[in-house]
């Protein structure tokens, strides 16, 4: 017998620290996904719903097709009425507004 069974039970014991050290490169990896990838996503998200959610009635809009168009109305349920073409009034989804070409100020109360 080449190994004493003092020294097996002290190898067995280090093996807890070893799967241990063998799972932190792991976790570094996840940590970076997440502050490289996840987060700016996140951010972008919630900027983008602020933008939707303060569209008002004559803001200049770019859709995700491409349109630019000028907001006409805008209900509580999520829909807008863009007006793409002079007389031509459609109706859109909020979210499916990429970006606020213009935005017009508010009116002044007299």
């Amino acid at each position: 017998m080449f190994v004493t069974p003092a020294f097996a039970q002290a190898a067995g014991a280090s093996g807890g620290a070893a799967a241990f050290t063998s799972f932190v490169p792991l976790i570094l990896i996840f940590g970076i996904m997440y502050f490289l990838l996840i987060r700016p996503q996140q951010k972008k998200m919630k900027d983008h719903k602020t933008m939707v959610d303060a569209l008002r009635r004559g803001d200049q809009v770019l859709t995700q097709g491409g349109l630019i168009a000028k907001v006409v109305k805008v209900h509580d349920d999520g829909i807008l009425e863009v007006e793409i073409a002079q007389g031509v009034i459609v109706r859109t989804p909020r979210q499916t507004i990429a970006q606020v070409m213009n935005k017009t100020e508010p009116a002044v109360a007299k």
